[in-house]
């Protein structure tokens, strides 16, 4: 008995809970030694608490890797410098760098990312032409992840260098629908992806899994007028936005989905709705930041969630609260009002 009691407590403190930003920075510079893997959760989220069980476990396989959660809502503005805008999200850490980050509650993603850290520096050969082959087939999945890829430096809505911001200017001005990869957020594809395409620098271009080029190669090609034939085009984000919003009679639009909310505030609307019995959809916005951004233009609504009856807005949750106290919620449901 005593003996798992002892267990217990050791797992107890594996993992550290950080309450300030303060705190969170002393132990940047503390842990510059070892590997620092950060969880950003929420303790309304069931995904996060299982996330914190998940890390527990890694903590006593590696004893040498420091585990941190950090309530991302209560610290917000450590949440706010790493971009944090879901729940649970995981930061890597080495010599007080970020090197990798981790979006949802994947267990055997953080776990092969986590032994990836670990390992990176001297490996037997048979372990290392693994590791190159599973990063070959990363790259091969991200670079099909839509018809048009791009990777850059930071965002569309952020670019983070000269070259990333004219590529984005030029995709945009043409129209093409394409879908971005930001290579600081994962230094493992950063490097890799120079080797994969055998082209040293950034931002990087592919349709339909092919490398096309960089900045300059796309400028000749739009200089051509070659550019157009090559890329897929984007449907109008105004029509597309009439459709998204029309697509059932009550549309919410929020962070997460029926399944597993990724705020407070989306989590509190789906329990109110939930208890009207009415059928409704839900469109996740963290999936699609060109939805996310041209919502709030499209509705003249700058927060999310955002609920819709009919492809009309109704408002957020403040909003939607009043109609619940008033007794006026189902029937704008229902499209009576």
């Amino acid at each position: 008995m005593a003996t798992g009691a002892a267990e217990a407590g050791e797992a107890a403190v594996a993992v550290v809970e950080v309450g300030s930003a303060q705190q969170f920075e002393e132990l940047l510079r503390l842990k510059t030694k070892s590997l620092l893997v950060v969880h950003f959760w929420a303790p309304w989220a069931p995904q996060c608490v299982q996330m914190n069980d998940v890390m527990a476990e890694l903590a006593k396989e590696h004893p040498h890797v420091s585990f941190v959660k950090l309530e991302a809502e209560a610290v917000p503005e450590v949440s706010e410098k790493y971009e944090i805008s879901s729940v649970p999200t995981f930061l890597f850490f080495k010599n007080s760098q970020k090197v990798d980050r981790l979006d949802g509650a994947h267990a055997p993603e953080l776990t092969k990312k986590v032994q990836r850290h670990v390992s990176s520096g001297a490996f037997p050969p048979s372990a290392s032409d693994h590791l190159k082959e599973d990063l070959s087939l990363r790259l091969k999945k991200l670079t099909h992840a839509a018809p048009c890829m791009l990777f850059m430096k930071g965002t569309p809505q952020e670019p983070r260098c000269g070259f990333s911001k004219q590529m984005v200017e030029i995709l945009h001005r043409h129209n093409i629908q394409f879908s971005s990869f930001d290579i600081f957020s994962d230094e493992e594809v950063r490097q890799g992806l120079k080797t994969y395409s055998n082209w040293p620098t950034y931002p990087q271009l592919y349709v339909s899994g092919e490398l096309i080029g960089g900045l300059d190669i796309i400028k000749e090609l739009e200089a051509s007028e070659e550019l157009d034939t090559i890329c897929p085009k984007a449907p109008k984000l105004e029509e597309r936005l009439k459709v998204l919003t029309n697509k059932a009679s009550v549309m919410l639009f929020m962070k997460g989905n029926k399944q597993e909310a990724k705020c407070g505030f989306s989590k509190q609307i789906l329990e109110i709705l939930n208890s009207t019995g009415v059928e409704y959809e839900t469109f996740d916005i963290l999936e699609d930041e060109e939805v996310r951004q041209g919502l709030k233009t499209f509705s003249n609504w700058p927060t999310y969630p955002q609920l819709y009856v009919r492809g009309d807005l109704v408002g957020g949750l403040d909003i939607v609260k009043e109609l619940k106290d008033n007794g006026e919620l189902l029937p704008v449901l229902k499209g009576e009002n």
